[in-house]
């Protein structure tokens, strides 16, 4: 198709008859640049404080009638003159236009018809794809695009998705500690992402993490749990990746581990209730985890046998384990043989209660852990066998050598695994099989 140079001038710059019809206040004023015109109306308009004059420049640079208005007629004018340089400037390069770029021009305008864009408009856009995507990657990345949204299947905001993940941990049996943590700092993350998780970036969630101001532990400790639900909402089809695997770890150096003196341990169990006594000496004297204390019920612990069946449903590795039974722990656990159900009947927050009004009545204050690190430490020294401490305690040989190795000497050792219930002790109740 060969189109003229004439005809293409016509159609840049022709007025429509509509323009041409509409009642005017005044007669317009045009100004002129090489071939081009540009109209200025001048029209009267009712306003809440009376009638004004307006000033309305039609502007057809973009391929289509557009009316900018003013209210000062030499604004009007400058704007006029602008905008018949850049078309007279366009109707230049048309003028230069050979054939095959007038049937490129028409080729171009007949593909972008069906999206109903201008071609100025889309060649600006593709301009300012590449200069973001780089060379030839713009087809890529739309499709990139594409199949990333269809993967999502079930678009979900962030809040639903933790309610979600906890409802199903609660529905699995976690424990209330273990939940509450999760709430706890998911309810924080769902706060700040308002959104559906398939939109949050990774950007984003760096910038969440590094707002927080948290040390190395608690930094891990969150995201941990953030990485936890972006888990599963990649399973769930609501995300289409865990974007936490790409958030910066911070390093944890590891602190003073504390542990129990003999003396201590003996005060405590002499001031423990029948309730809290079996939790405080398997503690102590067997190194479970206090989140796994709290899941331990008494049929896993066979006195006759001589051991604890950490099942892997309740240990927090998640792999099944079995724990000695020391022969003091025997003696603290004898009278409450026969017993079923849990250890601890109590919640989490009742434990640590319990906890701390023990240390108090003592004239000590609590220190996090320290059951688990006496255990392990006292054993250590006791056997200098770190990886059958390790296998008891759920935990790698590395890990025993790094927070426990010397901390104790054997006879201390020896003297925390001879302490004993008294023959007479008031806290030593005898209970019935329930």
């Amino acid at each position: 198709m060969t189109v003229s140079k004439k005809t293409l001038a016509f159609a840049y710059i022709l007025p429509t008859l509509a323009d041409m019809s509409e009642r005017r206040a005044a007669k317009p004023a045009t100004v002129k640049v090489g071939n081009i015109k540009v109209t200025i109306y001048q029209r009267e308009r009712d306003t809440a404080t009376g009638k004004r004059i307006v000033y309305e420049v039609a502007d057809y640079s973009s391929g289509e009638r557009r009316m900018r208005g003013f209210s000062d007629a030499q604004e009007a004018r400058l704007e006029a003159e602008r905008i018949a340089r850049q078309m007279s400037a366009g109707d230049s390069m048309a003028a230069q236009l050979t054939n095959a770029d007038a049937v490129s021009y028409c080729r171009a305008v007949e593909f972008l018809r069906p999206t109903g864009i201008p071609l100025e408009s889309a060649a600006q856009t593709f301009a300012d794809c590449l200069k973001v995507l780089g060379e030839n990657r713009l087809l890529e990345a739309s499709r990139f695009f594409v199949e990333r949204s269809r993967a999502i299947k079930a678009p979900k905001a962030v809040a639903d998705v933790v309610s979600e993940l906890i409802a199903v941990k609660v529905s699995d049996g976690a424990s209330d500690r273990y939940v509450q943590d999760l709430r706890s700092r998911l309810s924080r993350f769902a706060e700040s992402f308002k959104t559906e998780i398939g939109k949050v970036t990774k950007e984003q969630i760096q910038a969440w993490f590094d707002g927080l101001g948290l040390g190395p532990q608690s930094h891990g400790n969150f995201r941990r749990v953030v990485g936890l639900l972006f888990k599963f909402a990649v399973a769930r089809g609501y995300a289409t990746s865990n974007l936490v695997d790409g958030i910066d770890k911070k390093k944890v150096r590891g602190g003073d581990v504390e542990i129990f003196a003999t003396e201590e341990i003996q005060k405590m169990l002499a001031a423990a209730d029948p309730e809290f006594l079996p939790v405080l000496a398997i503690g102590a004297f067997a190194g479970l985890r206090t989140a796994e204390i709290e899941r331990l019920s008494w049929e896993e612990i066979d006195l006759v046998g001589g051991y604890i069946e950490m099942k892997a449903t309740k240990a927090k590795t998640g792999s099944r384990r079995v724990v000695p039974i020391q022969g003091n722990l025997a003696a603290w656990l004898a009278p409450y043989a026969g017993r079923v159900g849990n250890v601890w009947q109590g919640d989490s927050a009742t434990l640590l209660n319990r906890q701390r009004q023990t240390a108090k009545a003592c004239g000590m204050a609590w220190k996090h852990n320290a059951l688990r690190h006496s255990y392990a430490s006292y054993r250590l020294a006791e056997t200098g066998d770190a990886t059958r401490i390790a296998f008891e305690l759920g935990n790698s040989p590395a890990i025993v050598h790094r927070h426990y190795k010397q901390l104790v000497r054997p006879e201390a050792a020896k003297s925390w695994f001879s302490i004993k219930p008294a023959v007479e002790s008031e806290n030593i109740i005898r209970m019935a099989a329930v």
